[in-house]
């Protein structure tokens, strides 16, 4: 693969994680689902300790874990039903994505990509403002000339968290 092809598939990449984080702030929740294959994983595991990472979202508690995203379509039902309590009113928010590289070559069909994020988020309720953080691991694949999320690993580095927290938000 030239470097010319690399850098395409990588600037593709880059643009389905800034697409990504534009659709939640617009709360576009369909075209957001759109970005996840139907056998994608969305996962936010918790620390075990300060230093290490939870590894197994079947064996260990996680902040967030959907297997598939009939998981991440029930949240969005949730949202839209207007009775979530952790999204009433609905948070504002503004993601910021960046330091997007690669965690192995690109391949034509697939994807390893890691982002370093943070996450502004305004909550009209209380009037308060918090800012989330970490990195994220993205597998992308390509499908019927499609770009999707196949999984994705959220690590929250600040997570003593103040308030709610949803998918939105990071």
């Amino acid at each position: 693969m030239s470097s010319n092809d690399t850098a395409a598939l990588l600037a593709a990449g880059n643009e389905v994680l800034q697409r990504e984080g534009v659709l939640l702030d617009d709360q576009r929740w369909d075209d957001w689902l759109a970005l996840f294959a139907p056998d994608c994983e969305f996962w936010m595991p918790t620390w075990r300790s300060d230093e290490v990472l939870g590894s197994d979202p079947r064996t260990e508690v996680s902040h967030m874990y959907y297997s598939s995203r009939a998981g991440l379509e029930d949240r969005i039902l949730r949202i839209r039903s207007r009775r979530s309590p952790a999204s009433m009113p609905m948070a504002r928010t503004a993601h910021l994505v960046t330091a997007v590289l690669p965690l192995e070559a690109p391949a034509d069909d697939r994807m390893k990509l890691r982002s370093t994020w943070s996450c502004h988020v305004f909550a009209p309720r209380t009037q308060t403002q918090h800012v989330f953080f970490g990195c994220s691991e993205h597998e992308l694949e390509r499908r019927d000339g499609n770009w999707l999320i196949r999984r994705k690993k959220i690590t929250l580095k600040n997570d003593y968290i103040p308030t709610m927290l949803d998918i939105h938000c990071v």
